[in-house]
């Protein structure tokens, strides 16, 4: 009787082994779809050759600051469900031709990447009281930027800075002006760009790129003097300001130990 019971306990922790065994594996599999998906290739690695450890790992530093942001469903949705967004507003187009629905249909194909099917929308849209309109030209100038087209993304972010009654007022929009003359090989204005992105608004996201800028210039301890001031800085933030800035931390921290 003995016996029986210890063999059933036995068979019993098994199953609850395998059990355990395939949830892992699950979340393994699916901590590598999101790392592909969210273009984090290069946690690959650890994930594949270190399994359970690698998974703890990559929750612990991509996973939960989505979470605790809220916007892990989100991510969820966009690169497991990529073509709802779009399908909505392809229907609201359907239903309204107006320029607020194709706007919002834009925005959908770029946020799915698709650039030149976003390009051509926000394009279309410049019409007749519209022709100028600030938040057009600016939907225009990321759009270029992120299909990198930077002299197209500079000239619509020109457009802006030259009329009277529009200025960039988002910090990420300024950083992105100044990674756009980057882009476009105008390295001694995104070097004073940089420069003053980082003194006016403090923006750690404005070192990070600074420092990614200077490490192509092949001033590495320039670029690791950024990385460091991402790291030395953001103990100084508020802790809701400390969580929006954790994925530039992260990174800095990786440059850093690439720099070594």
């Amino acid at each position: 009787m003995l016996n029986f019971n210890g063999k059933s306990n036995s068979l019993n922790m098994f199953a609850y082994w395998n059990d355990y065994y395939y949830i892992a594996v699950v979340l393994q599999v699916l901590a590598i779809i999101h790392a592909l998906k969210t273009g984090r290739g290069n946690w690959l690695y650890l994930l594949i050759f270190l399994p359970g450890i690698g998974f703890v790992i990559y929750f612990a530093m991509e996973l939960l600051p989505e979470i605790t942001n809220g916007n892990f469903s989100k991510s969820l949705k966009k690169y497991f469900f990529p073509n709802q967004e779009v399908n909505e507003w392809q229907r609201k187009v359907q239903i309204a031709d107006s320029i607020t629905n194709k706007l919002g249909l834009s925005n959908a194909y770029a946020n799915q990447k698709q650039y030149g099917k976003a390009i051509e929308l926000s394009q279309s849209c410049l019409q007749g009281h519209y022709s100028d309109d600030p938040a057009i030209l600016l939907q225009l100038a990321r759009q270029y930027f992120y299909n990198g087209q930077y002299k197209e993304s500079l000239t619509y972010f020109d457009q802006l800075y030259a009329k009277n009654t529009a200025r960039i007022s988002m910090v990420e929009d300024e950083l992105l002006y100044v990674r756009a003359q980057e882009g476009n090989g105008e390295n001694e204005l995104a070097n004073k760009g940089y420069q003053q992105v980082i003194r006016n608004h403090h923006s750690l996201e404005a070192r990070y790129y600074y420092g990614l800028f200077l490490k192509k210039q092949n001033r590495k301890e320039d670029a690791r003097e950024q990385f460091q001031a991402v790291r030395s800085e953001i103990r100084l933030l508020p802790r809701y300001l400390r969580k929006r800035n954790a994925g530039w931390l992260r990174k800095s921290i990786r440059e850093l130990l690439s720099l070594k």
